[in-house]
C-alpha cells in the first residue's frame, strides 16, 4: 500500500513539474511571438513631438529595474523620467551601434530608433555582439531590435531599414532628441553632421579601427561641428575601414558604451564633457587621453541644404570594399583562367595582401609582397621581386589592390625596359573561392 501511495505521489509531482514547464514554454512562446512581429517601420516617420509627450510616472517595474541608477544623488527619479520620455537615434547597428543601443535600452531610453540597411554577416559577430549566429542574413536593424526587446520589452524600438541619404535624413532625424553616429564611412558622417546642424540635434560620433577608438560630440551647446574640423573630405584612398584595416572586437565595444554614456548625460544633465573635445582610446596601452578641438566656425555651423554626399566624398555611404577599375582589360584574367594556367608554371603568382592576411590562407606557390612595395621606389621593388623576365600575376582579396600593384609594376617594367607580361586576377581570392575552390576561406 505504501509503495502504491509513493508511486501516486511521484506521478502527481511529475504532472506538477510538467504543468510548470508548460507555463514556462507558454511564456517563451509569447515573447517569441512578440519579437517576431518587430518589423522595419515605414518612412516617413509619424511620431508625435517628443516635447509634448506626457512625462508620465515610473511604474513599479521601472523602479525595480532602474533602482540602482535612480538612487544616485545626481541622477534621481527626475533623470529616469527624462530618459523614459527621450528618443535617441542610433545610425548603424554594427560594432558601435550594438553596445550603444543595448546600454541605452538598459538605462531606460523610451524610444530608440535603429537605422541600418545591411544584413548580419558571420564576420560581424566578433564585435557586433547583439546579433547571433541564428540571425545571419537577417536585417541588422531588426536583429538588434529583437535583442533589445528581450532585454526590456517596455521600451519602443523603431528598426528603420533604409540607406540614410539626403532625401530621408531630415525627416528621420527631426523626430529624435539625440543622434549617435555609429557608422563607418565618411559620406554618412558628413550627411549626419549637416542634418543635425539643420535640425539642431546633438551628434555623438564614434569610430574604431584596429586597436584604437575616438569619440566626440558635435553641434552641442555652441561646440564645433564635423565640418568645422574637416571642411573638405579626405581622398578615398586615405580612408581605411574595418573591412580593410581590421579591428579588435572590444574596441568598438568600449567606444559604443561611451557613446551611450554621452547621450545619457545630454538627456539627463544637459551637459557633455566631450563637446569641443576628442577622446582618444589606445587599446594596446589601455590608455585614454583627451585633446581640445578647434572652436566652431561660422562656415561649419551654417548648413542650408543637404547635398549628394557620395559625390562630395568620392566614396559610397557604406563600409564595403568598392570595386575599382584602373587597368585595361587586357591585363586582367579570371580566377578560372588563373587555375587553368597554373599547371604550366610559367609565371609568378604574387599575393599583395598584408602578411597577416596571407597567414589566414593563400594559394599554394604564391609569394606574399604587399601592394605598397610596388608603389615605392625601384630599389625597393627589386629587393622584394628579383624576377627579371618572368611573367607576373597579382592577386588580392577582392581584386582592387592587385590592380594597383599591376599598374605600378607595369610602369616599373616600362621604365626598366623589361618585357614582362603583367596581369591581375578579377575578383581576387573571393572569385577563387566562388569559381575554383569552394573550400578556400572567405573573410
Amino acid at each position: 500500500m505504501e509503495a502504491l501511495q509513493q508511486e501516486l505521489n511521484d506521478v502527481k509531482k511529475l504532472l506538477a513539474d510538467k504543468d510548470a514547464m508548460i507555463e514556462v514554454l507558454r511564456e517563451r512562446l509569447k515573447v517569441y511571438e512578440e519579437i517576431s512581429e518587430i518589423i522595419p517601420v515605414k518612412l516617413p516617420l509619424s511620431l508625435p513631438d517628443s516635447n509634448i509627450q506626457d512625462k508620465g510616472s515610473l511604474t513599479n517595474d521601472d523602479i525595480a529595474r532602474f533602482s540602482r541608477q535612480i538612487i544616485l544623488p545626481d541622477f534621481r527619479v527626475k533623470s529616469q523620467l527624462k530618459l523614459k520620455k527621450s528618443r535617441v537615434l542610433v545610425v548603424g547597428c554594427g560594432g558601435l551601434g550594438c553596445p550603444s543601443a543595448v546600454y541605452l535600452a538598459g538605462a531606460g531610453v523610451g524610444t530608440i530608433g535603429l537605422v541600418d540597411f545591411d544584413t548580419v554577416d558571420t564576420s560581424n559577430l566578433h564585435r557586433q555582439i547583439m546579433h547571433t549566429t541564428t540571425r545571419v542574413n537577417e536585417l541588422k536593424c531588426v536583429s538588434l531590435a529583437k535583442s533589445l526587446h528581450a532585454l526590456n520589452h517596455n521600451l519602443k524600438y523603431l528598426p528603420i531599414h533604409t540607406a540614410l541619404n539626403s532625401d530621408n535624413a531630415l525627416d528621420i532625424i527631426k523626430a529624435f532628441d539625440v543622434v549617435l553616429d555609429c557608422t563607418d564611412n565618411v559620406a554618412t558622417r558628413y550627411l549626419l553632421n549637416d542634418a543635425c546642424v539643420m535640425t539642431g540635434k546633438p551628434l555623438v560620433s564614434g569610430s574604431a579601427l584596429r586597436w584604437e577608438g575616438q569619440l566626440t560630440v558635435y553641434n552641442y551647446q555652441g561646440g564645433p561641428t564635423y565640418r568645422c574640423l574637416f571642411p573638405t573630405p579626405p581622398p578615398p584612398s586615405a580612408v581605411t575601414n574595418c573591412s580593410d584595416g581590421g579591428v579588435l572586437g572590444v574596441i568598438p565595444g568600449v567606444i559604443g558604451v561611451m557613446q551611450a554614456l554621452e547621450a545619457i548625460k545630454i538627456i539627463t544633465q544637459e551637459t557633455s564633457s566631450l563637446s569641443g573635445k576628442l577622446l582618444l582610446f589606445d587599446g594596446q596601452e589601455s590608455r585614454f587621453r583627451t585633446v581640445k578641438l578647434r572652436p566652431r566656425t561660422e562656415e561649419g555651423g551654417k548648413i542650408s541644404q543637404l547635398i549628394d554626399y557620395v559625390q562630395f566624398c568620392g566614396s559610397g555611404a557604406h563600409d564595403k570594399d568598392e570595386g575599382v577599375s584602373i587597368i585595361d582589360k587586357s591585363h586582367r584574367l579570371s580566377a578560372v583562367q588563373l587555375h587553368n594556367r597554373m599547371p604550366k608554371g610559367n609565371f609568378l603568382l604574387v599575393d599583395v595582401r598584408l602578411d597577416t592576411e596571407f597567414e589566414i590562407a593563400a594559394i599554394p606557390g604564391s609569394k606574399n609582397i604587399p601592394v605598397e612595395i610596388f608603389e615605392s621606389d625601384d630599389e625597393t621593388i627589386e629587393k622584394h621581386l628579383a624576377t627579371p623576365n618572368q611573367d607576373v600575376v597579382f592577386i588580392c582579396r577582392r581584386g582592387n589592390d592587385s590592380q594597383r600593384a599591376c599598374a605600378a609594376f607595369k610602369k616599373y617594367c616600362d621604365r626598366k625596359g623589361k618585357q614582362v607580361d603583367v596581369k591581375d586576377v578579377i575578383g581576387g581570392l573571393h572569385a577563387w573561392t566562388k569559381h575554383v575552390d569552394k573550400a578556400f576561406p572567405v573573410y
